[in-house]
């Protein structure tokens, strides 16, 4: 068994000059969210759920993204809701959130 049960990545990379970035779609409110939602939810600690900063994904075209390992499901989002989904649905009871799931295709 895995120290925590799942980790979850944010992209909060910031990139100049006006390309495509995740800081620039709410993806730092969107980790702020997660990381409160989880830890209200007691899903936080060893045994459970890490929610982590990332750098660049290099998912810029789908962004903000975040990505749930161990299972590798890369998730895009566009409110408070969406990760509320993520939470309750993926990290709590271990659903993947096919809405949001993130086209295999995308990347930067």
């Amino acid at each position: 068994m895995s120290y925590y049960q799942h980790h979850i990545f944010f992209c909060l990379n910031q990139r100049s000059g006006g390309e495509a970035c995740c800081a620039d779609h709410g993806a730092q409110a969107a980790f702020d969210h997660c990381k409160s939602r989880v830890k209200a939810a007691g899903l936080n600690g060893p045994g459970g759920v890490r929610v982590n900063k990332a750098g660049c994904l290099d998912r810029c075209a789908g962004g903000p993204v975040a990505v749930v390992y161990p299972e590798a499901t890369w998730y895009t989002f566009v409110d408070n809701s969406d990760i509320d989904e993520i939470v309750e649905l993926h990290l709590k009871q271990g659903k993947v959130v096919e809405r949001l799931l993130l086209a295999p295709e995308i990347g930067r």
